[in-house]
């Protein structure tokens, strides 16, 4: 009575899953002639056991049970019709018709999993029945042997959906062509970005070049997201975003082949060897950003869009793959080599550089690489953060005592400007330029935190003034470093005068105007120490001449005049000899002090020798004696102190950045001879 009561209930429950099962569709190419092969079985059974349901014995109900046995098989078959009228839906390309295919696709799955359900129930049913009739011992053993017959195929039309979904099976070859589908709509979406129309820093675009994309439209959206649904609810959505990473990272990195990304592979023991590594530094930031900016932002857009119904985990799985894949750590490794440089000045000023474009990509890279999938980009960007910013501070905290390190190098023979001189004010006045002093000021700061102390307004200041000072004092060592005197007081006389020049300057400015006055009232000091001990003797020369030439003094004699015109020639041409290497290295100040020469000299002997002449006239040796007349001398006196490059030539000055290189390779060279 009790398997009575249960047959009927699930054949109720049967019932009104045939209803649902109206609109499913599917077919598998086996099933159909087994299950017409079943029914017509169960028809046999249903004849076979008739005698039995009238035998006088206890099993005068068992008729009806098996009554519904054989209609929940047929209710199978109509389910497996339905699945068979929509078979050829499956075997037609997607492409013709996504929404209908994607549709077909998931009526199968549920046509199968009822299928599966159902046969499960009458499975039970049938086992029921055939242990009934082994606890009645019927006779009739060909009926026990259809039983178990029919229970046989049962069990195996259960295992269908399973058998669907495996390789080659009709489910899996419907996903398949989904996952072909989703490839095509993907690749041909999937456009190159002109990447190279904006890639010259210099021509000021800041157009974005999201225009030139295919738009996602909202059509293409829907089938892109009925297809990665579809796929997700059967365990195959690791194919679909494999397929989406191919595709676009594939796009990603044809899009930045229009670029000139040579320079990052620049291997790390030839990186030392580099001249033009700033310029390549500014190509590398220009093209980061367009990386960042324009391409990375395309692909993490895109891809939020694709998987919007799967969840975020998914859409930035793929984008962080796309964005190591498309070459992230290429221009990570770039910035890494650049840090792991030798240390010089000149190193600071890339760090910087690189700090400024990482800084400036902050808050796009908050936004890209803040999901969980993109912990690995987020690990080694902030690692390259902290060698730019531990490096950079390295170098600056160590200026002052760098420049105390050339204390004991010789100083120019010929009295100019040391190299160092140069090179630290022109390398103080690059980092307070804007260029560098609001990077430089936020990398002290930083580092300052990181160690927990306290930023203070000024410190950036009081090292460059410190580094200056240490310059200071290294002239006075070498100034005193000089065995003629009066190559002192020029070389003096140069160095402050330099000193002064730096008015008007982001050095000068810091330094303040006393500082400035201070070098000027210097600079006058040392030339007048300069031009008295230098040519005095030759203009006491002359001057006595001049006293002895009065009317007073008729007792001078031509062999006394020329004697002491033969001196001061031989005075002059050992001053000029000696002096003829010597630079004033600032131009005025060159022409000023040859200015103060020709005054104080030629004047008095030009009167020299006009006197002279007219006391030896008519005397042969005149014109023998006369070495150098007054312009002739005006002219040596004029040509003093020019730098060998303006004797040779016409050459200008090189620019300070070319300058600083310069200087920086020989700071360099010192500081590892030391």
């Amino acid at each position: 009575m009790e398997n009575k009561e249960n047959l009927e209930a699930a054949r109720k429950c049967l019932t009104t899953s045939l209803e649902t099962s109206s609109a499913l569709a599917s077919a598998l190419d086996e099933s159909g002639s087994r299950l017409e092969l079943l029914n017509q079985r169960y028809l046999a059974l249903q004849a076979s056991l008739r005698p039995i349901s009238m035998q006088k014995c206890s099993f005068v109900n068992i008729e009806h049970g098996i009554d519904s046995v054989l209609c929940s098989a047929a209710a199978l078959l109509k389910v497996l019709d339905s699945v068979h009228r929509l078979e050829q839906s499956l075997l037609t390309d997607p492409s013709s018709d996504l929404h209908t295919y994607v549709s077909d696709t998931k009526k199968l799955e549920e046509a199968l999993k009822l299928l599966s359900d159902s046969c499960r129930l009458t499975v039970g049913w049938m086992k029921d029945i055939y242990e009934l009739f082994q606890d009645k011992a019927i006779t009739n053993e060909l009926c026990l042997l259809k039983v178990k017959k029919y229970l046989r195929i049962l069990q195996e039309l259960q295992v269908k959906e399973e058998g669907a979904r495996l390789d080659e099976g009709l489910l899996s070859t419907a996903f398949d062509k989904l996952e072909l589908e989703f490839h095509r709509l993907l690749t041909a979406n999937s456009v190159p970005l002109p990447l190279v129309s904006l890639a010259s820093p210099h021509t000021g675009q800041k157009t974005s070049i999201a225009k030139h994309i295919l738009p996602l439209t909202s059509s293409l959206a829907g089938k892109l997201h009925s297809i990665t649904q579809r796929l997700n609810a059967n365990g195959r959505l690791h194919k679909c975003q494999s397929i989406y990473v191919e595709v676009r990272g594939m796009n990603a990195r044809r899009s930045l082949k229009t670029l000139d990304l040579s320079y990052l592979d620049i291997p790390t023991t030839e990186i030392e060897a580099v001249q033009s590594i700033e310029s390549y530094i500014d190509q590398w930031g220009y093209h980061l950003e367009l990386f960042a900016k324009q391409l990375l932002e395309i692909e993490w857009r895109f891809s939020a869009i694709v998987f919007e119904k799967i969840g975020p985990e998914a859409c930035m799985g793929c984008f962080a793959k796309i964005a190591i894949e498309s070459g992230i750590f290429s221009f990570i490794r770039f910035g890494k080599m650049v840090t792991e440089r030798k240390n010089d000045p000149f190193k600071l000023l890339n760090l910087l550089s690189i700090f400024r474009v990482l800084n400036d990509l902050r808050l796009k890279f908050n936004q890209l690489f803040s999901a969980k999938a993109c912990k690995e980009i987020r690990t080694v960007i902030e690692d390259l953060i902290k060698k730019v910013v531990n490096g950079a501070n390295e170098i600056f905290w160590q200026l002052p005592a760098q420049v105390k390190l050339q204390r004991p190098t010789s100083p120019p023979p010929d009295g100019s400007v040391p190299r160092l001189v140069s090179f630290v004010t022109d390398y103080c006045n690059q980092l307070l330029g804007d260029a560098y002093r609001p990077h430089l000021t936020q990398v002290v700061r930083i580092h300052l935190s990181w160690r927990k102390e306290a930023y203070e307004e000024g410190i950036v200041l009081c090292q460059m003034y410190n580094a200056i000072k240490e310059v200071a004092v290294n002239l006075d060592a070498w100034s005193k470093t000089y065995e003629d005197i009066t190559l002192s007081y020029l070389f003096m006389m140069n160095n402050h005068c330099h000193f002064c020049n730096l008015r008007g300057t982001v050095l000068g400015n810091m330094m303040g105007d006393s500082w400035l006055r201070a070098h000027e009232q210097y600079r006058d000091y040392y030339a007048a120490l300069y031009l008295r001990n230098s040519w005095g003797k030759l203009l006491s020369i002359l001057v006595v001449q001049k006293d002895m030439l009065s009317p007073s003094s008729a007792s001078v004699t031509c062999q006394d005049l020329a004697k002491r015109l033969t001196a001061f020639n031989l005075a002059f041409e050992e001053g000029y000899k000696k002096q003829s290497d010597w630079v004033i290295s600032d131009e005025i100040l060159r022409e000023n002090v040859c200015k103060h020469l020709t005054k104080g000299i030629i004047p008095i002997y030009r009167a020299y020798v006009k006197n002279y002449c007219l006391t030896t006239e008519n005397d042969a040796k005149v014109d023998k004696l006369m070495k150098y007349s007054a312009e002739s001398l005006e002219n040596k006196i004029t040509s003093l102190f020019q730098t060998k490059q303006r004797k040779g030539s016409s050459i200008k000055q090189a620019d300070l950045i070319s300058k600083i290189k310069y200087l920086s390779h020989q700071f360099r060279s010192t500081l590892a001879a030391i």
